[in-house]
């Protein structure tokens, strides 16, 4: 979706937190086990074994606390918040406790009779789902403001460890919103687009260059802009010879990745885009004007938002 003057979106004040327990990768639980079982090298610099973050805290809690941290940034009250988009690869899996997530979530939000859309499902990808969902929505003149939250944790420390990444607990939230004149920390919202495989869908498929390739077409084909225009490339924080080679692949340049946090943070599930591009904004690393694609890739998904920073 390519937004034109007449239905003009932008993304604001993104902020995130991450779990309050900093544990170095070696002392995860199970890790020695887990390089060995893989015959990987135990070499921390060339995987981007650093550090993870691990929360005593239940997902809500998070959630509320980016959201706040998004709200207070931009100087919006809850009652300026038209609609909540909450993302996360794991809800409760009874029913039941759905309201009670949600309520929990409004209450601390401080926010009452506002619709709530729940995102899942495209996994580590959700929140970018979620944001061109809440985009949608503005576009279409349905809502002014949309808060858009993710928010995981591991439901154990077995789980911190995968094939692809170190995983992390935390959240993340931004607005979507028309375009305020003068608001801080704003991005225009340029375009999306996805490309999909369902074949490529099982589990223990790996991440595919084709189809980040395919949703790169997709998006300049649509805004005539060019892959090497790109200042700065937002991707999951998976290990680092993994999002190297794929994201080279689909025609990045090194220098257009910041690859950084795959250390400091390792894999915040769907958060990684805007966690990095966060921590990007807060270094002076972001120019007016300039080009940001927000990316994630699973299996047999790859979506991406480009952004113009205003």
């Amino acid at each position: 979706m390519k937004m034109t003057e007449d239905r003009r979106v932008v993304l604001r004040s993104p902020r995130y937190v991450l779990g309050e327990v900093e544990t170095d990768h070696s002392k995860i639980k199970g890790f020695a086990a887990f390089v060995d079982d893989r015959r990987m090298v135990p070499d921390a610099a060339m995987w981007g074994w650093g550090t993870v973050r691990r929360t005593e805290l239940d997902t809500a809690t998070l959630a509320v606390r980016a959201g706040r941290q998004t709200l207070d940034a931009a100087g919006v009250s809850p009652d300026e918040i038209d609609a909540l988009v909450l993302c996360s690869n794991t809800f409760p899996s009874e029913v039941g406790e759905h309201g009670d997530l949600i309520a929990t979530v409004l209450r601390g939000l401080g926010l009452s009779d506002v619709p709530v859309t729940g995102i899942t499902l495209n996994r580590c990808a959700s929140l970018l789902t979620g944001l061109q969902t809440a985009a949608t929505m503005v576009a279409a003149g349905r809502h002014r403001t949309v808060l858009v939250i993710t928010t995981d944790a591991v439901p154990d420390e077995s789980a911190r460890l995968a094939d692809f990444a170190l995983f992390s607990d935390g959240a993340a939230a931004c607005l979507i919103s028309q375009r305020v004149d003068g608001a801080p920390e704003s991005y225009d919202w340029v375009a999306d687009a996805h490309a999909q495989d369902p074949a490529s869908m099982l589990q223990g498929t790996e991440i595919s260059a084709d189809l980040a390739k395919a949703a790169n077409q997709r998006l300049f084909a649509e805004t005539g802009i060019r892959v090497e225009e790109i200042d700065g490339l937002l991707h999951n924080n998976t290990f680092l010879p993994i999002v190297m080679m794929k994201e080279v692949q689909a025609g990045f340049r090194p220098s257009q990745l910041d690859t950084s946090n795959i250390t400091r943070v390792g894999h915040c599930f769907a958060a990684d885009p805007l966690i990095n591009l966060v921590d990007r904004q807060s270094a002076g690393g972001v120019r007016p004007d300039g080009l940001y694609l927000l990316a994630s890739s699973v299996s047999g998904l790859r979506m991406c938002v480009l952004l113009r920073a205003v």
